[in-house]
């Protein structure tokens, strides 16, 4: 009876889709466990064998779990919003929906090619996901969840007081009755005191205006980086080396009206939280980081201005520094060329050069700036402010190394402390706008800036002269308060995040606009569904894609969704053009998973409270301050609003590491057609190009006939062979990518090994949270070990497993095993039980063991790795039903604990045999046993040894 992966492995997985075996429960007696893999944009492209990682390994942890006893909650859907589906769109005049459906399904597009779809490649490796919870992002029944959570979004606000979002009816009737000079709130900057009186006086219009600045969603006119070739505004994390990830095209820095969401008001919440939770700490000081909490100081520098005269208009640079205590060593300030007083202090003289800097400034990213720390590159505005306490004016100059969203967009620059000023100073020195460096401390700048905060006093600073570090910064803010012109101040430079997009396939926002002001759909008329356009281009007057849309208005009256043109701004409005980012959908997904089918509500309190939060996630550590950053934000949030149950959504977070490919080149003489073999390259002057991996065999060898067929422009190909007649190609490790023709599908390899090879291969490669490369060579070695497995249990003529007891050595390899996996199961080393189940079955097969007392835990033991072999020969072995919910075999340790010693005995030192005897003997028992033995008698030959030295459990030795 030979092992057949095809055919065992499709009965089962017709076997658990039937009887939906891995259906989780939303009550149940058993202790819950929530397993959750970051779910997958659906490209065209399908899975290569990288996807795979991290969902084995959640299926490995899941299905031991399930053995354990736990109601596991292992769900999978598809992030099916997002950019690469609109621009596909428009490459190709397909809808959107239609291609991400068949990217899912299944089916072929409307350019005749034959998609695999998610969906199958998912079930051919035989996940235990719980498909009766499937969400996909892009369905209405979905996204009308996250259009409601942005509802509440916009009606809340952030009190500083209680610490914590609430309703934004509270803050309307403080304002009602005393103002909002006590309200202690997360707003925007400089708003205008008002009055109860004032406020209630104020027009309705007036109002929401004012509200605006306080809720937690809100409309701003915001620095972002607009890609014209994409026609939308990109993340930060969308953007490399300048330009967009997807297509290359130019980014730009460009001041929008956009919807923001009020993140930073959950700083602090986000920075603590950090502390509670089990991720690596790589990804935490990440967000640590990301977040940026800094303490110091406000300070605030008058502009000087011959215009501004009576002190009411006097215009303010307001700096944050964590260095308030070197004030004195101040000799420029440094605005971000987008600072908004850049334009209004710029002198005449400077405008031209000011105005190209502020240009060339805008075609690099924030995190471009960033990370370029050894260009120096600035402009003085010819403006120039005061010093708050010696009266002295101050050049003020811009440089792209100040950026606006990271504090408050102005540096006040201390040559002395700072390297980046320091270097900035010298670059410019001599140049009119630059003073000499000022050196405010007992120590020698002469060469490099001094920017240590202790091993100093500090001189030629006034009233902070003989102070250090900790009394100055003290002193300096207690100044800086009386003269008004400063305060110590917590500052973080987590900034809000943008969250429109001039796209069309993403969340439609439930807005509308009255006298330009937005208006909330209310919950009960969602979702509103994404309209049909003809074109998802942004419309020839710049406005979004959906400003294309025929039937795109709200009927307020009727309270639907109407022709565009009935707008008449009395009962029929314009709805918002912008849709949500991609993270919308993917920032509470966990809790739909909890209640998927719930058509009121984004989960039931009831399912809420039984799964809490995710147990244990897994996914790639490039969502680091992406997604993982806005997915806590939005827990805390509906936390704060009676929702979510816990503050963290993530207990514990393991990233994987990526599965690399492995490339194949070939060398293209320069300027001809000729293609040289790897090996006689040497000397030549060659073009590297990457050849399908598929053409090339494991001896390197390309396959010249299916290379020239590949490209027509390859068809007319030369090759020069090596001295074997063979074109060897070069090989690489690099990321696996379609563009390098060097994926490997799970498909090819389920076909020909089956999923359960696939499977044990990937956690066999090495650990999980590291990189590794994809070598096919291997595959063979570990199908090679299932077909061993297969052995112990059957033959040709069928099942040879016995009822025979079993011996010693029989339960000491199966205890070792299951000690050994499950150590590793908990600790996430699947690689080293792979290794271990290899040993296992080596040493069975050594002992000759077909015993069921050792063959059947054993199925159990191996099924969280190759769940379909591990089910038929439970099946086959007379049970019924499926084995994932057996219960784990129980270690035993006395299966492991040595009752005899194999001592060698030796006689002056030299080893002439074994003996083999109890570990409970004394020495003296030892000695007899030993001198009574017939090999030790003929080794004496009649004479008495001098000394005999006995160690029990370790030596026997007679001397002389």
């Amino acid at each position: 009876m030979k092992y057949n992966p095809n055919e065992i492995e499709a009965k089962w997985q017709k076997y658990w889709l039937e009887n939906q075996t891995f259906k989780a429960e939303n009550h149940s007696a058993k202790p819950k466990y929530y397993v959750l893999d970051m779910f997958p944009y659906p490209s065209g492209a399908g899975l290569h064998v990288g996807h795979p990682l991290g969902y084995i390994a959640s299926d490995v942890y899941s299905r031991y779990k399930r053995h354990q006893g736990f109601n596991v909650l292992h769900p999978m859907g598809y992030d099916s919003f997002g950019l690469p589906a609109e621009q596909y769109a428009i490459q190709t005049g397909q809808r959107p929906e239609d291609t991400t459906r068949v990217n899912i399904d299944g089916g072929v597009d409307k350019e005749g090619n034959q998609i695999a779809g998610y969906r199958k490649q998912l079930d051919k490796i035989g996940f235990s996901f719980d498909w009766s919870r499937e969400v996909r992002t892009s369905n209405p029944d979905y996204y009308k969840h996250t259009q409601w959570i942005f509802i509440q979004l916009f009606n809340s606000w952030y009190n500083k007081n209680s610490d914590k979002a609430e309703d934004i009816a509270t803050l309307i009737a403080l304002f009602e009755k005393e103002g909002n000079a006590t309200v202690n709130a997360v707003c925007d900057e400089n708003i205008d005191p008002f009055s109860a009186e004032e406020w209630n006086a104020f027009a309705k219009d007036t109002q929401e205006k004012i509200l605006l600045q306080y809720r937690l969603t809100y409309l701003a006119e915001t620095e972002v980086n607009w890609c014209p070739g994409l026609g939308t505004v990109l993340a930060n994390d969308e953007i490399v080396n300048g330009v967009s990830e997807r297509g290359g095209f130019t980014v730009v820095r460009k001041k929008m009206t956009q919807w923001s969401m009020r993140i930073s008001a959950y700083a602090e919440r986000l920075l603590q939280g950090l502390n509670d939770i089990d991720w690596s700490e790589s990804i935490k000081e990440s967000q640590r980081n990301w977040i940026g909490k800094s303490v110091g100081a406000m300070v605030s520098f008058k502009v000087e201005s011959q215009k501004l005269k009576v002190e009411s208009e006097q215009q303010y640079i307001d700096v944050f520094t964590t260095r308030p205590d070197t004030i004195f060593g101040v000799t420029f300030m440094t605005l971000a060329p987008e600072h908004p007083l850049v334009q209004e202090i710029t002198t005449a003289e400077q405008k031209a050069e000011v105005e190209a800097y502020i240009e060339k400034t805008s075609k690099r990213s924030e995190r471009e700036r960033m990370a370029d720390v050894k260009t120096i590159s600035g402009v003085f505005t010819g403006a120039f402010a005061e010093h708050p306490f010696t009266k002295e004016p101050i050049p003020v100059w811009i440089g792209d190394y100040v950026l606006a969203g990271y504090g408050t967009g102005a540096v006040m620059a201390v040559p002395c402390g700072d390297e980046r000023d320091y270097a900035f100073a010298n670059f410019f020195k001599g140049q009119n706008g630059m003073l000499a460096i000022k050196n405010i401390f007992d120590q020698d700048i002469s060469e490099a800036a001094f920017g240590a905060k202790e091993g100093f006093q500090l001189v030629d600073s006034d009233f902070l002269n003989g102070l250090d570090y900790k009394k100055g910064t003290q002193k300096v803010i207690e100044e800086l308060e009386k003269i008004n012109q400063g305060k110590g101040k917590i500052n973080y430079r987590l900034r809000d995040a943008v969250f429109s997009r001039q796209r069309y396939w993403g969340e439609p926002f439930p807005v509308y606009y009255v006298n330009g002001l937005p208006q909330m759909i209310d919950a009960q008329h969602l979702p509103i569904i994404l309209p049909e356009v003809e074109k998802y281009l942004p419309t020839e007057d710049g406005l979004p894609p959906l400003g294309n849309a025929a039937v795109w208005a709200w009927d307020s009256v009727n309270n639907k969704v109407v022709e565009t043109s009935s707008v008449d701004n009395a009962t029929i409005f314009p709805l918002e053009l912008n849709t949500m980012p991609g993270w919308a959908g993917s920032s509470y997904y966990w809790m739909r998973y909890m209640d998927a089918h719930n058509e009121t509500e984004f989960a039931s309190q009831e399912a809420l409270n039984y799964w809490q939060n995710v147990d244990l996630y897994i996914g790639g550590n490039e969502h680091a301050t992406g997604h993982l950053l806005y997915s806590r934000f939005w827990n805390k949030f509906l936390k704060d609003k009676g929702f979510a149950p816990t503050e963290e959504p993530f207990k514990k977070l393991i990233n994987q590491g990526m599965i690399l490919g492995t490339s194949a080149f070939v060398y293209r003489l320069e300027g001809t057609n000729t293609f040289i073999s790897k090996n006689s390259i040497a000397g030549q002057s060659v073009q590297p190009i990457h050849a399908d991996v598929s053409m090339v065999n494991s001896s390197d060898e390309l396959d010249i006939q299916r290379f020239k067929a590949w490209r027509e422009d390859y068809a007319d190909s030369e090759f020069i062979l090596d001295e074997n007649g063979k074109y060897i190609v070069g090989r690489e490790v690099e990321k696996m990518s379609k563009s390098k023709y060097n994926v490997v599908t799970p498909d090819a390899i389920c076909e020909e090994y089956g999923a359960d090879t696939l499977r044990l291969y990937e956690m066999f490669l090495g650990p999980l949270e590291q990189a590794k490369p994809w070598n096919t060579a291997g595959i063979s070695g570990v199908f090679g070990f299932l077909k061993k497995l297969w052995r112990l249990y059957f033959d040709d003529n069928g099942l040879i497993v016995t009822d025979d007891a079993p011996t010693k050595d029989n339960l000491k390899s199966l205890h070792k095993t299951i000690k050994k996996v499950a150590e590793d199961i908990e600790g996430f080393s699947f690689n080293t039980s792979v290794s271990q189940f290899m040993i296992c079955v080596n040493e069975l097969s050594a002992q000759n063991c077909h015993s069921r007392a050792i063959l059947e835990p054993l199925a159990i033991v191996i099924s969280p790795y190759a769940p379909h072999i591990a089910e038929e020969l439970w099946s086959l072995l007379g049970h019924e039903g499926s084995i994932a919910a057996v219960p784990f075999p129980v270690f035993d340790p006395k299966h492991l604990v040595e009752s005899e010693k194999e001592y060698p005995v030796s006689f002056n030192g030299k080893m002439r045999f074994t003996l083999v005897l109890p570990l409970d003997l004394t020495a003296a028992q030892i000695e007899e046993i030993v001198m009574k033995d017939e090999r030790t008698i003929k080794q004496l030959d009649g004479k008495t040894p001098n000394k005999v030295i006995i160690v029990p459990g370790k030596i026997i030795n007679l001397v002389g």
